[in-house]
């Protein structure tokens, strides 16, 4: 049982709703004088957890406009240098299912400020090897991604 709750109910909701396909997730480590941004999460899943911005892929968007767009509405601040960096199985709050794709990117202009309060609570500056805790559980393999060259996550 994982996160309370039985895996063969969700085997049997999906033989029940063969409508039900993971959702695709886009987060970027957005790099500035060596530190990343991460914001303290509210709401939804993996809350109160320090995590990348970044939110869901949107029909007939290029990644790097879904990452720019969700950049500017979460925190208000320009992204440039955009550069893929893993994909990631992430299954650990099911019944929500995404493929996650991670991006890293240096930051071009503006301060971080929280403009989807319902969101996020608070955005900061980190040092990599100093995450903050708790941090959400995609948080750790951006790091491991950019550190190792590593790019491929399957749970």
């Amino acid at each position: 049982m994982k996160n309370g709750i039985n895996p063969v109910s969700f085997i049997a909701m999906a033989e029940h709703d063969k409508n039900l396909r993971p959702l695709v997730g886009l987060g970027v480590m957005i790099i500035k004088d060596g530190k990343i941004l991460l914001g303290k999460r509210k709401g939804s899943h993996g809350a109160g957890q320090f995590a990348f911005p970044g939110g869901h892929f949107e029909y007939m968007e290029s990644f790097e406009d879904s990452l720019r767009r969700e950049v500017r509405e979460e925190a208000g601040i320009e992204i440039k240098n955009i550069r893929f960096l893993r994909l990631y199985n992430l299954k650990e709050h099911a019944p929500k299912h995404y493929a996650d794709l991670a991006f890293v990117a240096d930051w071009d202009s503006g301060e971080p400020k929280v403009l989807e309060p319902e969101k996020c609570e608070s955005w900061g500056w980190y040092d990599m090897d100093k995450l903050p805790q708790p941090a959400f559980v995609t948080t750790a393999s951006f790091v491991e991604s950019y550190k190792t060259g590593k790019n491929f996550y399957d749970a």
